[in-house]
């Protein structure tokens, strides 16, 4: 949520290519880099001062020191269904310190986002264990399992949502929305083929032409024409439509061409086991791979519907309801990776109006206009990331 009055002040991020993204798009948002494990509330109440002051730097209103909200998303490889499920896993116990640093910044509310695989099994005395640790610390909640798909994201992705808040303040969870389903076509129709531009065999970039961009909105749907132009109460970006972002082309053998060209609609490759996209139906869920401390591994991406090749990184963040605006690593590992660990926007922004609503915040839309980050912020290694965040605290 980045709104007047609601802003998020302080994103913590343990992987600097990731923080540098945030620097990028969020350029007045204080990213601190460093394991939730070593984080001290102290630290993020020193960031959301500074933060305070770069948000609110047009007026002379002085932040309270409330916070109103704490959102975090707990690695989910220990829960997830696809993984080994080990009850013992290491990164499950980053889950508590969610909730050490919650309790100890003392929200109005908070949000916890994992994988429905939580509340299965064995791994359902995790949730059990946390809640009893909030209900202690004075704070009541309960989790509900939503699936994208319901809030106008075009993708089946359902994740857990654990949510809850001080006393006198209500837990709820946003309905669906009513009507048709956003399918795949509507999130990438307009979008070009990118085989027709050569240069994005080495840049994540292209600069279209008024005739061609004119030429793709003849295909515009209203799902896509909102994620190019609005800004949900954010605050307005200065950025260049023409300008098509997060598009480096895969390269494919002529081998492989051939195998995607054969593969019908919602059916599996059978030797790569890539499953072809419908163009009217839904994406399945778009995973995030692995970091570098498993092996680096890229995710299994969609095969475009149409085109023999998989989608690109801004064909995945249309399908995970990211605005145009926003942009993402220049490598596509770090940019899938990227799309596939976050929240879809639109079902965060569901979840966070419900959130308005209970702790009676009224948002208005903020007046100043942001210009993005350099975009070397895009296409840092990890050790250049980390260096540049080390330098500039």
């Amino acid at each position: 949520m980045e709104q007047a009055g609601f802003d998020v002040l302080v994103a913590v991020e343990n992987d600097p290519v990731h923080a540098c993204a945030y620097k990028f798009n969020f350029p007045l948002t204080e990213v601190i880099c460093a394991d939730i494990a070593q984080l001290t509330a102290d630290t993020v109440r020193q960031a959301a001062v500074k933060a305070w002051f770069a948000h609110h730097c047009q007026t002379e209103e002085q932040w309270d020191g409330q916070i109103d909200l704490v959102f975090g998303g707990p690695p989910c490889q220990g829960f997830s269904l696809m993984g080994k499920r080990l009850v013992d896993d290491d990164r499950n116990q980053l889950i508590l310190e969610f909730c050490r640093l919650v309790i100890e910044l003392n929200p109005r509310y908070f949000v916890m986002e994992n994988v429905p695989g939580m509340v299965a099994g064995k791994h359902k005395a995790w949730l059990n264990k946390l809640k009893n640790k909030f209900k202690y610390n004075g704070y009541h909640g309960r989790a509900q399992i939503l699936n994208a798909a319901d809030f106008g994201v075009p993708q089946r992705r359902k994740r857990l949502f654990f949510c809850g808040a001080q006393a006198g303040i209500r837990v709820y969870f946003p309905k669906p929305v009513a009507g048709n389903l956003v399918k795949v076509i509507d999130a990438i129709a307009d979008l070009p083929d990118l085989d027709s531009f050569p240069e994005l065999k080495t840049t994540d970039e292209v600069l279209l032409s008024a005739k061609q961009l004119a030429k793709l909105d003849q295909k515009i749907s209203l799902y896509a024409k909102t994620l190019r132009e609005s800004n949900h109460l954010a605050y307005p970006r200065l950025w260049n439509p023409h300008l098509l972002t997060s598009s480096m082309q895969t390269q494919h053998n002529q081998t492989s061409i051939e195998r995607f060209a054969a593969t019908s609609a919602n059916q599996r490759e059978p030797i790569s086991h890539l499953r072809r996209l419908d163009l009217n139906g839904l994406c399945h869920t778009l995973r995030a791979g692995t970091g570098s401390d498993c092996g680096s591994y890229t995710s299994p991406r969609p095969i475009h519907p149409i085109l023999p090749r998989v989608i690109s990184v801004r064909e995945a963040a249309r399908l995970h309801s990211f605005p145009d605006w926003f942009r993402l690593h220049q490598t596509k590992w770090h940019g899938f990776r990227q799309v596939g660990n976050s929240v879809p926007p639109l079902l965060a922004q569901a979840v966070g109006t419900q959130i308005i609503a209970a702790i009676g915040v009224l948002p208005t839309i903020p007046k100043m206009i942001l210009s993005q980050g350099d975009t070397q912020l895009l296409r840092f290694e990890a050790c250049q990331a980390r260096e540049y965040l080390l330098t500039n605290k």
